[in-house]
């Protein structure tokens, strides 16, 4: 099996390599292209891995290439993971919406509009040449953010994808570990669109350990997804880190003013990082890299990455059409939730009904996502406009007119229309 990794040159590459490695007879590769625009990333990530993957006697071949069609040529399964003007319009994307009120994150709000805008047309550019060199039954695995919208752009567009993110594989490792099972002895009630996700049940053989741990554990989740105690208990459900920025908006806008943006932190990070990387001696996974983030990211892709090939008969988390799922939304929407690989397909487990306070906020936040695709397909001032201001996180036309401004005026230089 041929893996393609496009955007190889990142940091986080050696977490997939140590995955890789680790479980060699889930996924049996034979060969993993890096692709990378950077050449000098591209050298310092491609060395350690080779000597992380000799280390551990994986017979892999690992190609180094800025050459796209040379790295996804025949292979069988093509992982995007980008960041479309790195860390600096990241740190952008941080930072403009505070000079109008809200909070700066690079997957909601504003700046996800931003990242939005710079990152679908280049991901189906990339798809183009995908469907033209990979095998013809290749899937493309998703891990570029915004997923859900990039996603669904890239199924709108006919190609054979799927989304994955690594919030559901860190809530699953959390409960296996504090009720001491096996991981896959989790099953997680995961349901909502990409970082805009909720835990509305954990079943362990069959029974659900949820409601025992809010009542025993409730301090403990609240602090780890930093919200109040007394809203999980009301809920009934464990919601995401990420919707922290719709239930405590002022909050992490205050945290934001008055401290170090994530940006910064995670340059900080990649420069060390890279810096490891370049030691000739290094051929293990550096301990820093726990806090670049992407937690199980490696362990989550070889589950996908495995279901494809048929080998389990196991749900996993994953974005995907809505389908009916969610009868709320329209079907070609890109839902969060556990799916089977059925047929050569990916296919929803069913869903209970969700009650109004979720169910109106997931159709607010997909209302958005879906002008928001409008607008990074299409362009134009005035579709931008539209999105942001259907943002559940801005509503207001002022306030929209003013992050519209901010916005094209910051990534003036990533937008052919502007």
């Amino acid at each position: 099996m041929k893996l393609a990794i496009v955007g190889g040159g990142s940091t986080y590459t050696p977490e997939l390599i140590d995955g890789f490695s680790r479980l060699r007879d889930v996924l049996p590769l034979t060969e993993i292209a890096l692709v990378d625009t950077d050449p000098r990333r591209l050298e310092l990530v491609s060395g350690v891995s080779r000597r992380m993957l000799a280390r551990a006697g994986h017979p892999a071949k690992l190609l180094a290439t800025t050459d796209l069609i040379a790295g996804v040529e025949g292979a069988d399964a093509v992982l995007i993971q980008l960041r479309v003007g790195g860390q600096d319009a990241r740190e952008s994307d941080e930072t403009w919406p505070h000079e109008v009120g809200c909070i700066g994150q690079e997957t909601t709000g504003p700046g996800g509009l931003a990242k939005a805008l710079r990152t679908v047309p280049l991901v189906l550019s990339i798809a183009d040449t995908v469907k033209k060199y990979a095998k013809p039954d290749a899937w493309i695995v998703d891990f570029t953010n915004p997923v859900g919208i990039v996603t669904r752009a890239l199924l709108q567009a006919g190609h054979r994808a799927v989304g994955l993110c690594n919030v559901a594989i860190g809530f699953q490792r959390r409960f296996a570990n504090t009720l001491g099972v096996e991981p896959d002895k989790v099953e997680l009630g995961h349901v909502g669109l990409n970082h805009l996700t909720w835990e509305r049940s954990i079943r362990v053989d069959g029974q659900d350990r949820l409601p025992g741990l809010l009542q025993n554990t409730v301090g403990e989740l609240a602090d780890e997804v930093e919200l109040p105690a007394a809203l999980l208990s009301q809920l009934g459900v464990v919601p995401s880190y990420y919707l922290r920025y719709y239930y405590a908006h002022d909050a992490v806008l205050h945290e934001q003013l008055h401290n170090e943006s994530r940006a910064a932190a995670v340059r900080a990070i990649e420069n060390e990082l890279l810096g490891i990387y370049a030691d000739e001696s290094v051929d293990t996974k550096p301990a820093i890299l726990e806090k670049r983030g992407g937690a199980f990211y490696s362990e989550a892709a070889v589950q996908v990455l495995a279901l494809m090939r048929g080998d389990q008969d196991i749900s996993r988390v994953v974005n995907l059409r809505n389908d009916g799922s969610l009868p709320f939304l329209p079907d070609d929407h890109v839902i969060e939730v556990p799916a089977k690989y059925i047929d050569g397909k990916f296919v929803a487990e069913p869903i209970d009904a969700l009650p109004d306070d979720i169910s109106g906020l997931i159709s607010a936040v997909a209302g958005y996502e879906r002008l928001a695709l409008d607008a990074a397909i299409n362009g134009g001032r005035d579709r931008v406009l539209r999105a942001m201001r259907a943002h559940p996180l801005v509503l207001q036309h002022d306030r929209a007119e003013k992050l519209t401004d901010r916005l094209m005026a910051a990534n003036a230089s990533f937008l052919e229309w502007a």
